[in-house]
């Protein structure tokens, strides 16, 4: 059976688990198929839940017809498959790819069926960490806008214009996290997998007990407390400076000393 007559003929209430099988023995007899790597919460230990599908990217031959790839995209209940030709999937969600959101999918990935002796494992692991310019230029492209919405989320508290801080302060955590990954060399997880990220693979320094960098969020969320906000800061103008990047902070110029204090 070919993997395109799988998808048509999968019974809507096979369980995600036997289709999952079923589907593994389908691809492995299909020569077309090269590899396939598992992600998603079946691929990250605790995180599936009895309503979890398998997420797959099969990577096949780039001779392989238009009919089999047009399955990328397929979902169900039990499946949901991305197909792509091999010299396509070499470059796919890697830093500034068009699907460089899709990044962190490839962390904690398990390739579960390899026909290229390594090769996929290997393009796997290189989509799933950055490169020391890659960090540099993820760090760039996002402290200035970290830094930006905790200065605003400040004044605003500073003046009483709590709802106001209360939304700077929440715009500010995406470029935080982006930042505190790439700092380490990382890509940001997606928000469903941030704790089991840092109880399964801790932050070197202040920022790596989960409960204390958690804990801290959630108090920035809660009502943009400051003296949190700032402690961030701190700890991250020190970081980026280590890593090349004060000539972006010290733009900041006196500011710097109100993102670091009270006045």
């Amino acid at each position: 059976m070919t993997l395109e007559h799988f998808i048509h003929s999968l019974p809507a209430e096979r369980d995600a688990g036997a289709t999952f099988d079923a589907f593994l023995r389908t691809i492995g007899a299909d020569p077309r198929v090269l590899g396939a790597v598992l992600t998603g919460s079946q691929a990250r230990e605790g995180m599936a839940t009895t309503t979890s599908d398998y997420d797959v990217c099969v990577v096949v031959d780039d001779q392989a017809p238009d009919e089999l790839v047009d399955v990328s995209g397929f979902r169900s209940p039990q499946l949901d498959l991305g197909v792509f030709r091999l010299e396509e999937f070499r470059d796919y969600a890697r830093a500034g790819h068009e699907a460089s959101w899709d990044a962190y999918a490839f962390v904690g990935a398990k390739v579960v069926f390899d026909r290229t002796d390594g090769l996929i494992n290997d393009l796997v692991a290189r989509k799933a960490m950055l490169t020391d310019e890659e960090a540099y230029r993820r760090v760039a492209d996002n402290l200035d806008a970290y830094t930006n919405s905790v200065y605003r989320s400040l004044k605003n508290h500073r003046d009483g214009r709590i709802t106001a801080a209360l939304l700077d302060a929440a715009e500010s955590l995406p470029y935080l996290l982006t930042v505190l990954f790439a700092l380490h060399r990382r890509i940001r997880p997606y928000n469903k997998y941030l704790q089991w990220e840092l109880e399964h693979r801790p932050l070197s320094g202040h920022c790596g007990a989960a409960p204390a960098l958690l804990g801290c969020l959630q108090r920035i969320q809660a009502d943009a407390d400051p003296a949190t906000q700032r402690s961030f800061f701190i700890r991250f103008e020190s970081a980026a400076r280590e890593q090349g990047h004060g000539p972006m902070l010290d733009a900041w110029g006196e500011d710097l000393r109100f993102l670091r204090s009270a006045p």
